[in-house]
Parts: C-alpha cells; sequence; structure tokens
C-alpha cells in the first residue's frame, strides 16, 4: 500500500509551506505529494493569502525535491485548453526527471469560475472527453509525426505534438462516483483510477464498474491502478485526535466515519479494509499543512505497520 500526501491549499497555502510539506513528504519515506486545482477557498476559511496555480507550484516541486511523485488530484479540464496542458505537464515531467501523474477531470466548482472570468460551459463531460484523447495522443505521437484532432470542441492540425515527457508515459488519473460515464473514461484512458472520500462499500461498488468498463474497452482490469482519497486525522491518544480534528473544524466521530481517524491503529486497520477491496493507493487529505508532527507520526506509526 502506498501512502500519498494530498494538500487542499485554495485552503489557504503559500508556495513556501507547500515546498515543506512536501519536502517533509520525501524525508519521511511517503510515495508522493499531490495537490488540488483550484483557485477560491470553501468553507468558511478566507483562503489567505490566495490561491496558487497547481502547474506552477508543481514545477517549483519539481526542481527541489528529488524522488516523490507528484500530481494533481484533479487538475480542471475548464481551465486550460489540452494542447496547452500538454506542454505544460511534459515540461514538467521534464524538469522532475520523470515523475509527474496528471490527474484530470471535467471541472465542477462554479463559483471559482466566475470569480477569475473562467468560461464554465455545459458540456463539461463531453470536452473532457475530448482533452483525454488529445492530451494522451499529442504524448503518444511519434517524434517527427503530427497529431491530428477534430472533434466537436477542439480542433488540432499538423501538431508537431512536442515536447515529449520524460516518462514514456505519464500515468493519467481519472477518478469520480459517476455509475457510467466516469468509468467508461477510466476504462479507456486512465493508469489510475481514483475514489475520492468514498465509503468502503462504495468504493467496491465504483471499482468493479470500472473494472467491468476496462474489460469492455478491451484492456485487463488489472492494468489499472485502484486507489482511494481520504481525509486523515491521527493522534497517539483521544485527546490529540480531537485537538487536530477541531483545527480543521471537523468532528472526530465523523472523520472516522468518513475518514481515516483515530489512534494509528484504528488508522492501519481501516486501511487494510481498503485494501482489501483492491484499493493499492491511499491520498491522505492533509488539511493542516502547519502540523508536520501530525506527517511524522503517520510515517512513523502508519506507514511503517503497512504492507
Amino acid at each position: 500500500m502506498d501512502l500519498r500526501i494530498f494538500t487542499e491549499p485554495q485552503q489557504g497555502a503559500t508556495y513556501d509551506t507547500l515546498l515543506t510539506v512536501a519536502k517533509a513528504t520525501e524525508d519521511l519515506g511517503f510515495d508522493a505529494f499531490f495537490r488540488s486545482d483550484h483557485y477560491v477557498s470553501m468553507g468558511s476559511v478566507d483562503g489567505l493569502p490566495g490561491p496558487t496555480d497547481a502547474w506552477i507550484t508543481l514545477a517549483g516541486l519539481a526542481r527541489e525535491t528529488k524522488r516523490i511523485r507528484l500530481g494533481t488530484l484533479m487538475t480542471a479540464g475548464t481551465f486550460r485548453l489540452p494542447g496547452v496542458l500538454a506542454i505544460q505537464v511534459a515540461q514538467v515531467d521534464q524538469m522532475s526527471g520523470g515523475r509527474i501523474e496528471l490527474g484530470l477531470g471535467a471541472g465542477w466548482f462554479e463559483e471559482e469560475h466566475k470569480a477569475y472570468g473562467i468560461p464554465f460551459p455545459k458540456e463539461k463531460f463531453a470536452r473532457l472527453e475530448e482533452q483525454l484523447a488529445i492530451v494522451t495522443g499529442l504524448w503518444a505521437t511519434d517524434i517527427g509525426k503530427t497529431f491530428d484532432f477534430h472533434g466537436t470542441y477542439y480542433d488540432l492540425t499538423d501538431s508537431p505534438a512536442l515536447p515529449k515527457p520524460a516518462q514514456a508515459k505519464i500515468p493519467v488519473l481519472i477518478g469520480g462516483h459517476g455509475a457510467s460515464r466516469t468509468p467508461r473514461l477510466a476504462g479507456q484512458y486512465a493508469d489510475e483510477f481514483n475514489m475520492p472520500f468514498g465509503s468502503i462499500e462504495d468504493s467496491e461498488r465504483q471499482f468493479g464498474r470500472v473494472r467491468a468498463a476496462a474489460e469492455a474497452a478491451g484492456r485487463g482490469p488489472d492494468d489499472l491502478t485502484y486507489s482511494s482519497t481520504l481525509v486523515v486525522c491521527v493522534g497517539k491518544d483521544d485527546a490529540e485526535v480531537a485537538r487536530r480534528a477541531a483545527a480543521i473544524g471537523r468532528e472526530v466521530d465523523e472523520l472516522k466515519t468518513n475518514g481515516l481517524a483515530g489512534s494509528p491503529a484504528e488508522v492501519v486497520d481501516k486501511i487494510g479494509r481498503y485494501a482489501e477491496i483492491g484499493s493499492r493507493r491511499i491520498y491522505l487529505q492533509l488539511l493542516d499543512l502547519s502540523d508536520l508532527d501530525h506527517l511524522e507520526l503517520i510515517s512513523s506509526q502508519v506507514q511503517s505497520q503497512l504492507p
């Protein structure tokens, strides 16, 4: 089981804060550092000092880390043209020495589009399907050949399909709860399917849909990695768990029901239950980025107990 750290910088974080957490992620033996792709905070927080861009952040981290994988959960398809996104991600992959992964989603948070003048089209999912075809098609085009795509929303003619990533294939992540379209796209395009904030029962059901969709697309269901994203709140004792829950504005019982919360032993046990349904990676949503002791505890007393 890989443990990956997942941050939500729109809630309030500078680049320097993210760099500190990413370096701790690397030093403490976690597999990867991921971040969301949002421009407006959610809930009651003020989001100060303001948003940081996901791919500019990852470009910086690519040069300041050495081992950990880096990526997004999820890049919003509404934010970037697919040809430009393919260039950006390939360049950051080169900057990292081949450690980048692309989570790509349709985009959903209308308020941030209004706030920054970003178009918010109705047909987001159909656009996402074309975006996936374009991004993966550009990367897969042999050097010296050109790429063409003529769709409903995007039209590319004689693209040189450059630059190429450092990796032979950048892993593509697709995730979500949708019962039909999401599994179909994952079965066709994804290297990894991520179930965000799902119960064990819902996750097992969705993994089954994706496995069936992969087979329908002519792939083996085990060609994909299956993963989960869950909020994390671990403490050495009940008081520490309660303190960390209060720091992120959540209740302990709710966190234990919907996330990974409690003592290290409780969290190891729940991770094991996700492993039993086929999850091979857990993205730990870390909401208090100032609490590096939390990361150290997870590393020393949770990660160390996992197979």
